[in-house]
């Protein structure tokens, strides 16, 4: 019987890298953890994110029509936490910079994708944020993975 246990136990198996996505609007920073990004086309170049409708960033992301993309670095699961917790501050000075387009962007990420929302879909209890890639940003590292409902690194 499929019920939403089974569906999650499922949906475990699939290893993702591990995201934090970021805004701001009107000098308000938001951000959140995020495993539902993808790449989406290369010509326009557009990538795609998953909001919760529930989660407080969404309506900031929604406001402010651009978000980045942090991809997180092995090492960083403890951004991860800090973001997919409901506490307050979640930004905590000089761990980020703001970029030319307003943006947060997380210190020692593997890379970074600015982008400007170009369409919004409805996606059952979540909104579909499909951004137009403004700039990308790449550093050396391995990424932090998740799956089975914990944190994993990439085999050596």
């Amino acid at each position: 019987m499929l019920d939403d246990a089974r569906f999650r136990q499922v949906m475990s198996l699939f290893a993702s890298g591990v995201t934090i996505v970021t805004t701001a609007h009107e000098g308000r920073l938001a951000g959140l953890t995020v495993s539902s990004f993808t790449s989406l086309s290369l010509n326009p170049m557009l990538v795609l994110v998953c909001i919760d409708l529930q989660a407080s960033s969404h309506s900031t992301i929604a406001a402010s029509g651009y978000y980045a993309v942090n991809i997180l670095a092995e090492g960083q699961e403890y951004l991860s936490r800090r973001f997919a917790s409901p506490q307050a501050e979640k930004f905590i000075p000089e761990t980020y910079t703001i970029s030319p387009h307003g943006l947060p962007l997380l210190a020692g990420c593997l890379a970074q994708i600015e982008c400007r929302v170009h369409a919004t879909l409805p996606g059952g209890d979540h909104t579909i944020f499909v951004g137009e890639v403004l700039d990308v940003s790449c550093h050396e590292g391995r990424p932090l993975l998740y799956y089975r409902s914990g944190y994993h690194l990439l085999g050596r």
